[in-house]
């Protein structure tokens, strides 16, 4: 009677089988509003347990409505945004420039570096007084420091980005026939853009970080300036709307850069 007598096929082994597919969590955005209401929820408690005088949620909420209402906190607020936006965009519009200057040319970048340098050791609010006595007590001096602000977070991540490209694909593009404009602008710009829209991301915090300092140069109107005024009277709740005002606003811009981030460097691996 016949018989097969050829081996059976080889199973395989356990570390070859079809992995089980990742199980998937909780949507990040359910995560952020996860973690606003437990903030919310812990703010409460404090303010319940009477720490240190704090003001609870409700009572925030409500001075807010109030400043709402008589147009404060809509008029503090396009003040200070649109210091933070001037400041900004000129510190940002130079920065750029200057980075690609440092990067790409050897002579620029001895002769930048050093003044790039010494003024990122000094911090922004200390120019304060020499901003009053060379530009008056007007709109320039806090828009300056702004600016200075948002200008030395942003010049070193636009430098950083030009010295990381790969050296064998700008190799590459020359072996090709690529002059140094199409080296430029096909391969160093899009290379960096990652790195400067991180550097405007920080600078973007910088230049808020900077404002109610800025705001102490003699103003009339602005969130920092309102902070002020609240605390000379003690007026904690319009403190927490200041700053929960000035956080929101900021987070807004920072989602915009991010937005522009992955629709600008979508060619990028991601996690």
């Amino acid at each position: 009677m016949p018989t097969d007598l050829r081996p059976p096929p080889p199973r395989a082994p356990a570390t070859t089988r079809a992995a089980s597919p990742p199980r998937r969590g909780l949507p990040l955005p359910v995560w952020n509003v996860l973690a606003v209401v437990l903030g919310l929820a812990v703010w409460a408690g404090l303010a319940r347990a009477g720490v240190s005088g704090l003001p609870g949620p409700q009572e925030v909420a409500v001075r807010a409505g109030e400043l709402a209402m008589d147009g404060t906190l809509l008029d503090d607020g396009l003040a200070s945004l649109r210091r933070v936006l001037i400041g900004f965009a000129l510190g940002t519009a130079l920065a750029v420039p200057v980075g690609f200057l440092m990067g790409w040319y050897r002579t620029a970048r001895g002769l930048i570096e050093p003044y790039v340098q010494f003024f990122r050791t000094i911090p922004p609010l200390a120019v304060i007084p020499l901003a009053i006595l060379l530009m008056g007590i007007g709109e320039t001096p806090k828009i300056f420091v702004i600016f200075l602000a948002a200008f030395l977070s942003c010049v070193v991540s636009t430098f950083q980005g030009v010295v990381s490209v790969d050296k064998t694909t700008i190799n590459a593009a020359r072996v090709l026939g690529a002059g140094d404009a199409v080296v430029f602008r096909r391969i160093i710009v899009p290379a960096s853009t990652p790195f400067i829209l991180v550097g405007m991301r920080v600078g973007l915090g910088a230049a808020w970080a900077t404002l109610v300092a800025a705001e102490l140069i003699a103003a009339q109107e602005g969130l920092g300036y309102r902070m002020q005024q609240a605390q000379i009277y003690y007026d904690l709740p319009s403190i927490f709307v200041g700053l929960i005002t000035i956080g929101v606003l900021g987070l807004i811009m920072d989602r915009l850069l991010l937005a522009a981030e992955k629709r600008l460097t979508g060619w990028q691996e991601r996690r």
